[in-house]
């Protein structure tokens, strides 16, 4: 196997592992929404999920900003980039969630 191929192999092994591990984290925080849905509405976890993401996008927005000039400078394109991904990960799930109708 020559060099490229390995390193081709080591990046798609590390792609692999960083997917597996999103998911798992993912998949914490929708059991943890979950089991507050057996105490609370369920549009009120998912406001507060909602909530706790906007939040949190905001906190990385401005511990990877080194002024506030250069978060500034950055909000609005952070700002574009979260909604983009959240978009498509919801048109996504929604694409899957419809499919299960199509089982029934």
């Amino acid at each position: 196997m020559s060099d490229i191929e390995e390193q081709e192999k080591q990046t798609k092994q590390k792609h692999k592992e960083a997917n597996e591990n999103f998911i798992k984290l993912a998949d914490i925080f929708i059991a943890q929404a979950n089991a507050e849905c057996e105490n609370a509405d369920h549009q009120l976890v998912n406001a507060s999920l909602l909530y706790a993401s906007a939040r949190f996008s905001s906190f990385i927005t401005a511990s990877m900003s080194e002024t506030k000039e250069s978060f500034e400078e950055n909000v609005d394109g952070a700002i574009e980039f979260y909604t983009e991904e959240f978009n498509k990960m919801l048109k996504e799930h929604m694409k899957q969630y419809g499919s299960a109708f199509d089982k029934k």
